[in-house]
């Protein structure tokens, strides 16, 4: 069988269409499709507390923030006797809105 002879001009000129058209499309896409723009996010208010945690990290009292001293107590009391050792830490707690 006899090759067909291809025009390489035509080719050229076949790919270029197929550029033009497929970057119209792209244009065409970028312009139908629609930005969504995010919510805020609703400001979350938090309330710092005194934890006293035993050994396993598992929260045994909450005192309010200015009573650092009972919370102290606290835990020195839990500790006495052999017992395992607590601490007292910070604690930030969400406020919920009514």
């Amino acid at each position: 069988m006899a090759r067909k002879v291809v025009s390489r001009k035509a080719k050229a000129e076949e790919a270029e269409a197929a550029e033009k058209q497929a970057a119209t499309k792209k244009k065409a896409a970028k312009k139908a499709t629609k930005r969504k723009t995010k919510k805020a996010a609703a400001e979350v208010r938090m309330k710092l507390y005194w934890g006293v945690f035993s050994q396993n990290l598992k929260r045994v009292a909450v005192f309010e923030f200015d009573q650092k001293d009972e919370a102290e107590k606290r835990a020195t009391e839990l500790s006495k006797g052999g017992k395992s050792p607590h601490f007292v830490q910070k604690v930030k707690e969400e406020i919920k809105p009514e």
